[in-house]
């Protein structure tokens, strides 16, 4: 502030008279005394004024001009103070005061280089938040802040100023994301605060816990087993999900979600969701609270004999596959059983996931249902025709069919007449002559030939079939071109204690029995034969049911050879009498002269 010394001259003189001058040098006016009190008091009231401002405190000062350079703002000092429009915005950029508004303003200095007062809103704002936050730290108020970012340890917090909120004090679970709180706002408490070193923590589980317990209060006059509540979905697990009841948080388990098949509880709720449960267990003295969701909805069971009676035709959506069969969801909670074995009429099926994959739907057949042990027994090949019911009619006895051999055993081998029909060709229906350790020999997997149904049994799903039918039996050929007492060549082709096998065509062996190589006792029957020898013998015996022909090396020396006939007789009786008469025509023409 400036002073003129012609505002100090009430007479208005003019000072450039020297009468005048002399006279005040010499004589004082009375004017001047009074001029010299109004400086006096002037100054005393500028200097008072002055004094009780002191810097780093907050005062009242009036806004005179708003401009591009700052907000000029009178606080009643011998100058203005500038500050920065900026401290004057909002979040969005807008200015918030306008001329003539008063404010509070920080007092750094009351003078810088320039001579204007140096003012700041920005660190009035921040004095007057501190004192809120002292203020609410004392009497234990709540205050409100937003989440900035996650740092080590916690949170920072904007209340006014930058808050720390410790993780342990987030809530009254473990957090895992805290990232995911960004931006959130929260009511919090203030637990420690350091002015100097600029610290603050917070709590928002102590609101929280006070909260909840008022609420755990209130809900647990009420809560009671059977009674529906409302809850909202806490926290997710695997085995369930925690419903905040008001306070009182009670488990859903994931097998009281729904009568049907929950794979995780997510598949259902979320956290946040608002749902209605049944209280199903309260136990008032751990607090425990058992909870149902289904229970909200009657059981699908109670009537499902009425909804899916035998025979009935359903339709379906594969939920599960195991080893032994598929698992088909007919309702949400009513599930039925397709067993692997009832899935096709004639394709062999290793594993379920071979017919069907999780997810298809499926038409079945009710095979069974039991209520209280919650099965139904699906059948899936049961929706189309039984192809055994018709297969005598494709394949009656003697037809000639072409296929695959699939499989071979030790009895003998199973051929694929067609997709999912097996017939059996025992061992013995094979080969007429071959004799064989084991199938194998003769046949390999995946050989294709020929075989002729020899019978069908289609309740027991059983298909006879015969190779060497395909054929003429050639020991009957071999038998009927044959007779007792004929001298045959042939080649020893085994060797044994009781005698020699000889080859007398192909497939077509003799024995020569220990006891018919010699008169004399033979012990050992390599001492007359060697394998591979060519040899002359006469037929002795000859049994075509049993397909045995006896040989005998002694019988060349006889006159009147040794001839059974027994098993030619038994023969005949069997419609071969044609054979035994030949036979006894046979006999005579051994038989000597009786005049001899």
């Amino acid at each position: 502030m400036s002073f003129d010394a012609n505002e100090m001259n009430p007479a208005g003189g003019n000072p450039s008279q020297p009468e005048a001058d002399s006279e005040r040098e010499n004589v004082p006016a009375a004017g001047a005394k009074e001029d010299e009190n109004n400086f006096e008091n002037l100054l005393a009231a500028y200097e008072g004024r002055t004094q009780s401002f002191s810097e780093g405190e907050v005062i009242k000062g009036k806004v005179i001009a708003i401009s591009g350079g700052g907000v000029v703002v009178d606080v009643g000092f011998k100058s203005e103070g500038i500050i920065p429009i900026e401290q004057f915005m909002n979040d969005r950029g807008q200015l918030t005061i306008k001329t003539g508004d008063a404010v509070d303003v920080f007092l750094e200095q009351t003078e810088d280089s320039r001579g204007y007062v140096v003012l700041s809103r920005e660190k009035a704002e921040r004095m007057k938040i501190w004192d809120e936050i002292e203020r609410a730290y004392r009497e234990g108020t709540v205050v409100k802040g937003r989440v900035i970012e996650r740092i080590k340890g916690g949170l920072a917090v904007d209340i006014g100023v930058r808050a720390f909120l410790p993780g342990s004090q987030i809530d009254v679970r473990p957090v895992r994301n805290l990232d995911s709180l960004r931006g959130e706002e929260f009511e919090m408490r203030v637990i420690k605060v350091n002015k100097k070193r600029g610290n603050i923590v917070l709590s928002r589980k102590a609101v929280l816990e006070e909260s909840m317990k008022e609420e755990k209060a209130k809900t647990m006059e009420v809560l009671e087993g059977g009674k529906v509540m409302e809850g909202v979905v806490k926290n997710i697990t695997d085995y369930g999900a925690f419903i905040d009841l008001g306070g009182v948080d009670g488990l859903l388990h994931i097998t009281d979600m729904s009568w049907g098949r929950v794979n995780h509880p997510s598949e259902l709720f979320s956290v946040g969701d608002k749902i209605q449960v049944k209280v199903i267990k309260f136990t008032k003295e751990d607090g425990r609270v058992s909870l149902g969701y289904k229970q909200m909805s009657e059981d699908p069971w109670l009537h499902a004999d009425m909804r899916y009676p035998k025979n009935m035709r359903v339709q379906g959506k594969v939920v599960s596959l195991t080893d032994y069969g598929a698992f088909i969801e007919l309702e949400p909670g009513v599930e039925g059983l397709i067993h692997i074995s009832e899935m096709t009429w004639n394709k062999r099926v290793k594993h379920p996931s071979k017919i069907l994959a999780v997810g298809d739907p499926v038409e079945a057949v009710v095979l069974d249902i039991d209520i209280d042990s919650r099965r139904i027994s699906l059948g899936l090949k049961q929706t189309e025709p039984n192809p055994w019911d018709v297969i005598e009619n494709r394949y009656a006895p003697g037809t000639v069919i072409t296929g695959k051999v699939r499989n071979i055993t030790d009895f003998g081998a199973f051929i694929e007449v067609e997709e999912g029909i097996d017939g059996l060709v025992h061992v013995s229906d094979i080969s007429w002559t071959k004799r064989m350790k084991h199938p194998s020999e003769v046949l390999k997997k995946g050989d294709e030939v020929q075989a002729i149904v020899l019978s069908i049994d289609a309740s027991s799903q059983k298909l006879s079939l015969g190779i060497k039918q395909l054929e003429p039996d050639r020991w009957e050929d071999w038998f009927s071109r044959h007779n007792l007492g004929d001298v045959l060549t042939g080649k020893v082709v085994r060797m044994t204690n009781f005698g020699a096998f000889v080859e007398l065509e192909e497939g077509i062996e003799g024995l020569c029995h220990v006891s018919e190589l010699d008169e004399k006792h033979v012990e050992k029957p390599t001492e007359f034969l060697n394998i591979g020898q060519e040899i002359e013998m006469r037929v002795i015996k000859m049994n075509l049911q049993e397909k045995k022909i006896g040989l005998s090396l002694k019988a060349m020396k006889e006159d009147e050879p040794r001839l059974e006939f027994t098993s030619y007789l038994a023969s005949a009786d069997s419609g071969n009498a044609s054979m035994g008469e030949r036979l006894g025509e046979q006999l005579q023409r051994f038989k000597k002269p009786e005049t001899e």
